[in-house]
C-alpha cells in the first residue's frame, strides 16, 4: 500500500529538506495514492515504478523550493514566450517539437533536466552535466526491459521532452493516468484547478534558464489542451503550434501506447475500457482547446498538418513561424533541415495496432470529433 505521509517522509529523509512550498500539491498526491491503492491493480514491478516516480517528484519539488530559498533572485527571471506544441497524441507533436528544439533561438526542456532540474544547469557544462549520463543509463534500462517502446516513442537524454515531469511535481498530470489505470484520479484531474500547476511549471523554467539561456522557451505536451486558460494565465504571451491529423488514424496508436506502458505496472488489461476512456478524454481535450480558441481568437495559434509535416517539414515549420510572427533565419533553416534529414518517419521500426482491438471504429471516432474535423485540415 502507498501512503502519502510515508512518501513525503522518504523524500525529506533523502534530501534533508522539509519545505514542499505551497500545499497545493498535496491533494493531487492524495488522489494518485488512492488510485494506486484501489484502482491500479499494481504488480510487483509496478509498485517499484510508481514508488520511484512519486518519490522523485517529491524530491525534485523539495530541491526546487530549496534552490529558491538560497537564491530568491531566480524569481526575477522572465520566461520568454513560450511556444507550445499541442495537438492530439500521435499527430506528429513529437517530430514538430524536435524540429522547433533544433532552432538555436529556442530553449527547450531536455529529458535529463526534466527529471532532475536542480542544481540549475550551467551554460558552460550543459553538454557534459553528469545528469546526462544518468538519464542515458535510465533510458537504456527502459529499452532493455521494454523493447517495443522505441517503436512507439523515442526518448533521448539530451533531446527535448514533454513537460509533464514539471506538472507531475504538482501531482496534476495525465502522465499518471498514462502509466496506470486510475479512473478516479482521471475524473478528478479533468475538472481540478490547474492554475498553480502552471505557476510551479513556470517556477522551474525560471530556475532552468537562470544560468543557461536562451530564455525564449519551446515546450510540448498534448495535455495542455485540457487547461489552456490556466496555462495562459501563467504565460500571457504563450503561442501554440497545433498539429492536426485524422483522429481515426491516431486513436488506435494512442491506446496501443498506453496499453503497453500500463502493462509494465499491472496485469490488468481491458482494451475496450481503455478505448472508451481515451476517446472520451481526447474528445474533451479538443473541445476545450477549440472553445478556448473561439473565445480568445486565432492570433496565438498556427495550425500544422501532419501530412505537410511528413512531406516537407522545413517549409511547414517556416509557415507556422510566419503565422506566429517568429523569426525563421538561415541558421534556423539549416538546423531544422539537419534534424529532419537524420530523423526520417518510420526510422525506428513499425508500430502495429488495430483500432478495433479497443472497441472503436473509424466512423465512430470521426463522429466524436466531427466539429474538429469540420474546422481543421486533419489529413491522415
Amino acid at each position: 500500500m502507498f501512503d502519502a505521509d510515508e512518501l513525503e517522509n522518504g523524500a525529506c529523509a533523502a534530501t534533508g529538506l522539509d519545505d514542499f512550498g505551497s500545499p497545493y500539491y498535496r491533494e493531487g498526491l492524495d488522489r494518485i495514492v488512492e488510485a494506486l491503492n484501489t484502482e491500479a491493480d499494481l504488480n510487483e514491478i509496478g509498485n517499484v515504478i510508481q514508488h520511484a516516480t512519486i518519490s522523485n517528484a517529491l524530491i525534485q519539488r523539495l530541491n526546487v523550493e530549496d534552490t529558491y530559498r538560497q537564491h530568491p533572485e531566480i524569481d526575477d527571471e522572465v520566461v520568454g514566450g513560450p511556444v507550445f506544441v499541442i495537438g492530439l497524441p500521435r499527430t506528429g507533436t513529437t517530430a514538430l517539437s524536435q524540429l522547433v528544439a533544433a532552432d538555436p533561438q529556442f530553449r527547450s526542456l531536455r529529458t535529463w533536466e526534466s527529471q532532475a532540474p536542480t542544481p540549475p544547469p550551467e551554460s558552460a557544462t550543459q553538454h557534459t552535466d553528469p545528469r546526462i549520463a544518468q538519464a542515458e543509463a535510465g533510458l537504456k534500462m527502459l529499452d532493455d526491459m521494454f523493447p517495443l517502446m522505441k517503436t512507439m516513442h523515442n526518448s533521448e537524454a539530451t533531446a527535448a521532452t514533454e513537460c509533464q515531469d514539471l506538472m507531475g511535481m504538482s501531482f496534476r498530470t495525465f502522465h499518471f493516468d498514462g502509466a496506470v489505470r486510475a479512473p478516479g484520479y482521471l475524473a478528478w484531474l479533468m475538472d481540478c484547478d490547474m492554475r498553480e500547476t502552471y505557476t510551479f511549471h513556470r517556477r522551474v523554467l525560471k530556475l532552468l534558464q537562470w544560468h543557461c539561456p536562451p530564455v525564449l522557451w519551446h515546450l510540448k505536451t498534448p495535455v495542455h489542451m485540457f487547461a489552456l486558460d490556466a496555462l495562459v494565465e501563467a504565460y500571457p504571451n504563450a503561442k501554440f503550434l497545433w498539429s492536426h491529423r485524422d483522429p481515426a488514424a491516431v486513436m488506435g496508436s494512442v491506446c496501443s501506447l498506453i496499453q503497453y506502458v500500463r502493462s509494465w505496472s499491472s496485469d490488468h488489461n481491458d482494451p475496450h475500457e481503455l478505448g472508451a476512456e481515451q476517446i472520451d478524454s481526447w474528445a474533451e481535450a479538443v473541445r476545450r482547446a477549440m472553445d478556448f480558441r473561439a473565445r480568445t481568437g486565432d492570433d496565438r495559434f498556427a495550425d500544422v498538418s501532419f501530412a505537410d509535416l511528413q512531406s516537407d517539414p522545413v517549409r511547414t515549420l517556416q509557415s507556422g513561424y510566419e503565422r506566429l510572427g517568429l523569426s525563421f533565419t538561415d541558421a534556423t533553416a539549416d538546423s531544422v533541415k539537419r534534424w529532419a534529414e537524420t530523423h526520417k518517419p518510420g526510422s525506428r521500426g513499425a508500430h502495429d495496432y488495430d483500432l478495433a482491438d479497443y472497441g472503436l471504429t473509424p466512423d465512430g471516432v470521426r463522429h466524436r470529433f466531427a466539429d474538429y474535423l469540420a474546422a481543421y485540415d486533419a489529413s491522415a
